[in-house]
């Protein structure tokens, strides 16, 4: 496979019906461990958004008569291409997201497993009834141009989530990258022009005035949202302006209820890990932690000293888990945060704070030791490295605590009782659950939120269905 080439400079365009599209306008996002401009990327107007839509509805009449094997043929292709790109997309990766070159290479790992999953996965018709009279069968058309929006916390990933179950079920697909990390998306996009027909894949660049330029576009037949709960919402009421599907996937507050008698020991590391990861900036990490109150104190001591160790810089040093926050605006939020520490006089188990003599957005994680209940830092999810731990006493107070709020996306329970733990698990309302673990996902399990923490489902059969509509199909015999 032929290597892409990054030109530290700018960007030649925007990637539409397979050709560089230039535009008069330019901007630049910049590189968060450090403040330093990154290179020049397209600003789109709405007549690049029409010619993307023109292109990809054109481009639709034929990818979607396409058959399943050609397409999955492709998408394996498209993998391939991304691999052989690899090691430039994850230094891109870094200086664009901040995260540390580590995650960078996990999320290009996921990216080319789940490439190479969604090929496998065709949606086929199903039999509802066949007797001697009649077939009734349930069958799965393509629901046309879609668009992709992708967030700024795992860009790459995130991206050919979207595209990968866009085109293997015959629609064809415009992803908008955020504009905070449209670097890798817009190289995906000229990857894949060496692959997919014109108007099949395509990238447009911008900034925050584009998002509604295309989920207020009357050609494209369906939205696939991921991002905050708020713009999620700004994003379903424009898409209803045309009646266009929808997927969102929101953000989360995701609970993890901890039972006495685990080792404190084995766990402590992973969920402390899983909850400053990528500087705390993944939906489904573990945001509020319900320890029951036999072994809150050794709980607490033990993360703290496990904390200690993590490293917080630039995702290019070694050994660094926590990198920047990715942007100002995130910056600002988190920061607010942490000066409600002092202000509600929190008591910290390990102080953080902002790294005030670095030009990046840099802040360390922080541990609040059993705030109240209706706390900021329990209600609202922070999206930085700060994470309340809290006591229980009462299994059902421990769920009903672990299921307050609006969001509902991710939840775990840690105990050696498997039994007791599917037990409290089935009780916990969010989309993922998991017993002794938290934040596993795969190509092949639907993954999505309960209450504002969306609507609908990315991936597995029942996402893939989601880019299609329903057809019942009645076919009668011996009629004539």
């Amino acid at each position: 496979m032929a290597t892409i080439k990054i030109d530290t400079t700018k960007y030649p365009g925007n990637i539409i019906n397979n050709a560089f599209s230039p535009t008069s306008e330019t901007r630049h996002s910049i590189n968060p461990s450090t403040g330093e401009p990154l290179y020049e990327v397209p600003v789109s107007t709405k007549s690049d958004v029409d010619a993307a839509v023109k292109h990809a509805r054109a481009a639709f009449k034929s990818w979607s008569t396409t058959s399943f094997s050609e397409r999955s043929k492709l998408l394996i292709v498209y993998a391939s291409a991304i691999e052989a790109n690899r090691e430039e997309l994850e230094k891109l990766l870094v200086l664009e997201q901040g995260k540390p070159l580590t995650l960078a290479k996990s999320e290009l790992d996921m990216t080319l497993t789940w490439l190479r999953a969604f090929a496998t996965m065709e949606v086929k018709d199903e039999v509802l009834d066949s007797n001697s009279e009649r077939t009734v069968l349930q069958t799965f058309p393509p629901i046309g141009v879609c668009c992709g929006i992708v967030p700024w916390n795992w860009p790459v990933l995130l991206n050919v989530g979207k595209v990968g179950p866009a085109l293997i079920t015959g629609n064809t697909i415009i992803i908008k990258p955020s504009p905070f990390t449209p670097y890798c998306d817009l190289k995906l996009g000229e990857i894949g022009m060496s692959v997919f027909p014109p108007g099949v894949f395509q990238v447009v660049s911008g900034g925050d005035d584009l998002g509604p330029m295309l989920t207020e576009h009357p050609g494209i037949d369906k939205v696939s949202f991921t991002g905050s709960i708020a713009t999620g919402k700004k994003v379903m009421e424009s898409c209803a302006r045309t009646l266009k599907r929808v997927t969102l996937e929101l953000g989360g507050n995701d609970p993890a209820i901890i039972c006495e008698d685990v080792e404190i020991d084995k766990i402590v590391p992973k969920l402390a890990t899983l909850a400053f990861l990528n500087s705390g900036q993944i939906c489904m990490l573990v945001k509020r932690f319900y320890i029951h109150e036999k072994i809150y104190d050794r709980f607490r001591d033990a993360m703290v000293e496990f904390t200690k160790t993590i490293k917080t810089g630039d995702g290019f040093e070694p050994d660094v888990l926590v990198g920047p926050i990715q942007n100002s605006m995130q910056f600002e939020k988190v920061k607010d945060m942490y000066a409600e520490i002092d202000k509600c006089s929190w008591t910290t188990a390990f102080s953080g704070g902002v790294r005030e003599a670095s030009k990046g957005y840099f802040i360390t994680p922080a541990i609040i030791d059993n705030p109240p209940e209706d706390s900021r830092i329990v209600t609202e999810e922070p999206f930085g490295p700060i994470v309340p731990l809290l006591k229980w006493s009462d299994e059902n107070d421990a769920i009903e605590r672990a299921n307050s709020g609006e969001t509902g996306l991710g939840a775990s329970v840690w105990t050696k009782d498997l039994a007791r733990g599917e037990k409290i698990a089935r009780q916990l309302s969010a989309g993922s659950v998991w017993v002794n673990s938290h934040f596993d996902v795969a190509p092949n399990v639907p993954f999505g939120g309960h209450k504002w923490s969306g609507i609908g489902t990315e991936w597995g059969i029942a996402g893939l269905k989601s880019y299609c509509n329903s057809r019942s199909l009645w076919i009668w015999k011996n009629v004539m």
